[in-house]
Order: structure tokens, then C-alpha cells, then sequence
């Protein structure tokens, strides 16, 4: 997964100055690396390794699927509209433009060389609603660097 994402996540990281391993950590944890990819129900992959919703004026193509939101730290099940691409390369550009171009992240981008701060910041953001999201992908980036130094 990090060796078939590197190139697209390093393009990631110029564009937002947060470090390719960061975002590689973040695509893992929102795609079960790689096993969980969000797919349309006609079975197509959506491409879409971030999770990131079809709202905010997305004119593009979009896939609704089953998942988990927290509303008050309780789970639940609701179908959502998210993004989707015609490639991972779109995804990792889409997901850059996103964090650059919206206010809300400003302090995540400014942080962002932090592992700790980078995923703090992200869910204080209100990237995700899980109520540890923070702490569960600070601990999926460490193990990207650890898969990086072996």
C-alpha cells in the first residue's frame, strides 16, 4: 500500500507541506489500507482513499454507501455520498486541494509536520466524526514510518 501510493502522496505532501508519510497514514486508516475502498454498488472502486464526502459543491461523479457516523459519541449507520475518481492520483490531488483550499484546516496544515498534531488537528477540524479518530490515526502513521525504515 505505501510503495503503491508513495509517488501520489509525495505530490500530496508538496502541495501542502504535510509529510507523504502523513498522508499515506491517513489513506490506510480511511481505506483499511486499501481493503475498504469505498466502491459504488455496481462493484467499481471509487478510487476515493480518504473518505471525503460529496459535499461543499462537488460537481463531480459520487457513490452512496453504508457508514459509520458519531453523533454525541454514538455509532451509527447512515448512507452518505462520497466522492469518487477516475484514478488514485485524482484522490491524493483532491484531498491536497481540499486541506489547502478550506479554511477549517488552516491549523492542521500549520502543524502538520507533527504526526501527533497533524491527526489532533485533523479531528478537531471535524474531518471524521469518530471521537478517536485523533488517536487512531497517529498510531496508523507511526506504522507507516515503521514499514518505511524496515
Amino acid at each position: 500500500f505505501v510503495t503503491r501510493h508513495w509517488d501520489a502522496a509525495l505530490v500530496a505532501q508538496r502541495a501542502t507541506g504535510i509529510p507523504a508519510q502523513h498522508v499515506i497514514g491517513q489513506a490506510a486508516l480511511e481505506s483499511g489500507w486499501g481493503k475498504g475502498e469505498i466502491r459504488g454498488a455496481d462493484g467499481l472502486p471509487s478510487y476515493n482513499l480518504f473518505g471525503i464526502k460529496a459535499t461543499g459543491g462537488w460537481q463531480g461523479r459520487t457513490v452512496e454507501v453504508v457508514t459509520t457516523e458519531y453523533e454525541g459519541g454514538v455509532a451509527k449507520k447512515v448512507v452518505e455520498k462520497f466522492r469518487a475518481y477516475n484514478n488514485y492520483s485524482e484522490a491524493f490531488r483532491d484531498w491536497a486541494q481540499l486541506l489547502a483550499n478550506n479554511p477549517r484546516y488552516a491549523q492542521v496544515l500549520a502543524q502538520g509536520r507533527d504526526p501527533q498534531a497533524f491527526a489532533a488537528g485533523l479531528q478537531r477540524a471535524g474531518y471524521a466524526t469518530d471521537p478517536t479518530y485523533g488517536d487512531k490515526l497517529a498510531r496508523v502513521i507511526a506504522s507507516v514510518g515503521a514499514a518505511l525504515r524496515s
